[in-house]
């Protein structure tokens, strides 16, 4: 398994922080690994209803981070940007 490059978070994630991709790239997860997290945050109803268990491992971690992420991102929109 070869570690994610910025690159590649960039690639499934889109724009992000230079602290989100550290924090991301220090798990040691793959890149189908952040895909399955993504996943798993956009749609994690849908997965558990087709029987897949909740996430766990280095997928786990990622969606603890990305989860941190998108409320850091609600909360600023909600402030209106300051």
């Amino acid at each position: 398994m070869a570690a994610l490059t910025r690159d590649e978070v960039v690639t499934v994630l889109g724009r992000v922080d230079d602290f989100t991709i550290a924090e991301i790239i220090a798990v040691g997860a793959s890149r189908e690994e952040l895909a399955e997290a993504n996943a798993w945050l956009a749609n994690d109803e849908p997965l558990m209803k087709t029987g897949r268990p909740r996430a766990s491992g280095r997928v786990g971690r990622l969606v603890e981070i990305l989860a941190s992420r998108q409320e850091d991102d609600e909360s600023l929109l909600e402030s209106g940007g300051r």
